[in-house]
């Protein structure tokens, strides 16, 4: 644990999609999830739309879509769905030694136990658009979203009544809204030009809507803003009693608009979150990771997604758009990945023009051994406040974790960012406040050297 900066990267998965490289020969589908357990799985549907690009989103996005863009892009997604739910059964039907469609395959088809919208901007969309979107999650991918936890994401600017009429009325029960700060001169310094009267007014109609579960993002390190405005913007997000509360640190990236303006400033970042950590924890929330607090309340439909059967270690995914991935056992795999305007303009478009059977085979991806697939598991729990349970990765690997990454271990507790309570490693708060820099520790040395290779774009 050589890193001098607490960040490094922020880690939501692994392998990052830049370790990703063409797939060649690109694998048919229903080959790739043949044996995959297919009873907990996840669904993403990507909308990569929205009405601004911010100055610190690195998220494959693109701004100002025309409606017949839009228009098409929901026809490229049916397409996808059809496709991608056809290689799901032909999987199962396999897996079962029946021919495809025949009497005696799996009835039934794949089982989601969870779903998620995201971006982009999902609420991009109109109100009939989100309306036919999730009836193709419905009719073709079989999911029930009214009994599963489904979340989506939105904005101030496209939180309208009627959208979230579409959004309650289907199921959703968490809504996510990036409100970074309730400054007004914050929100211009990161290049989100909204006021906190928008804000405020937007979360006024996802209150009333009546969701279950209510996050609200806020970001620290924004130029201009000190311990005193940051207090500030937690104490206007406390004032609607969300359900949840994530605390991004700033990160200036390559070919963003913030991207340019790099300086040097953990420590000021370090400090704000650390103030911003103990003012949540001082309000009656609880960390669940680095950015994640959350108001304790078990009997919540939209709890950890380990409630509702799903484990994000170990079930896969199936991710629906041009900038989602999808999670096997052995594959994880995408369409093309891009942050430049330019290059993302061009990857929607093409998707857009894909026939159903250029949906049928994963086009590129990171093909996880046993050792890739140990290391997921380790970082994905390690970086949860719960720690790595050691009994779960005993049952899945046959080995102990202590055993398979001891020097890691040993490195983060010399830190004083690893503690071991009866044998269960997990982070101290202080390793917590560096999981940013845990995370990328912890990559493997082909991960590491496939991401330095990758060229931005």
């Amino acid at each position: 644990m050589t890193a001098t900066s607490p960040y490094q990267g922020y880690v939501y998965a692994y392998p990052h999609k830049t370790a990703y490289r063409p797939l060649d020969p690109r694998p048919p589908l229903r080959r790739v999830w043949e044996g995959e357990p297919m009873d907990s799985l996840s669904l993403y549907l990507h909308i990569p739309f929205c009405e601004m690009r911010c100055g610190f989103c690195n998220l494959f996005t693109r701004t100002g879509a025309p409606d017949e863009l839009v228009a098409a892009y929901l026809d490229a997604l049916e397409r996808q769905a059809g496709a991608v739910r056809e290689a799901l059964d032909a999987a199962l039907d396999s897996a079962s030694g029946a021919a495809p469609g025949a009497p005696g395959g799996v009835p039934g088809g794949p089982v989601f136990a969870v779903a998620a919208v995201g971006g982009g901007t999902p609420t991009y969309l109109s109100a009939a658009e989100l309306t036919r979107l999730f009836d193709l999650a419905e009719r073709t991918m079989g999911v029930d979203l009214r009994t599963v936890p489904l979340s989506v994401e939105t904005s101030p600017a496209t939180a309208t009544a009627d959208r979230l009429a579409v959004l309650a009325e289907r199921g959703t029960t968490r809504i996510s809204i990036g409100v970074q700060s309730f400054i007004d001169a914050e929100a211009r310094a990161a290049v989100r030009p909204q006021r906190r009267a928008e804000v405020e007014a937007a979360l006024g109609r996802i209150r009333e809507a009546g969701f279950e579960t209510l996050n609200l993002d806020l970001i620290y390190g924004i130029d201009g803003q000190d311990a005193r405005s940051w207090r500030h913007s937690l104490d206007a997000a406390l004032a609607w009693k969300p359900e949840e509360i994530y605390l991004y640190p700033l990160y200036v990236r390559p070919l963003t608009g913030l991207g340019r303006r790099a300086r040097d400033w953990d420590d000021h970042r370090l400090g704000l979150y650390r103030r911003g950590r103990d003012h949540l924890l001082a309000a009656g929330y609880e960390q669940v990771s680095m950015r994640m607090f959350r108001l304790p309340d078990p009997a919540r439909t939209a709890a950890p997604a380990h409630t509702t059967g799903y484990c994000c270690q170990s079930d896969g995914m199936v991710g629906l758009g041009c900038g989602a991935r999808s999670y096997t056992s052995a594959l994880h795999y995408s369409h093309e990945y891009a942050v430049g305007t330019r290059q993302v303009r061009a990857i929607i478009d093409d998707y857009v023009r894909l026939a159903p059977g250029d949906f049928t085979a994963a086009n590129v991806g990171f093909r996880l051994g046993d050792d890739e697939r140990r290391r997921r598991h380790l970082i994905q729990s390690l970086l949860q406040a719960e720690g790595l349970d050691p009994a779960a990765y005993r049952a899945r690997f046959g080995t102990e974790a202590t055993a398979d990454f001891g020097s890691e271990f040993d490195r983060l507790a010399a830190r004083g960012w690893l503690e071991t309570d009866a044998g269960w490693p997990r982070l101290t708060a202080e390793g917590l406040a560096h999981s940013d820099a845990i995370g990328p520790a912890l990559f493997s040395g082909a991960v590491r050297e496939l991401m330095a290779g990758y060229e931005a774009r």
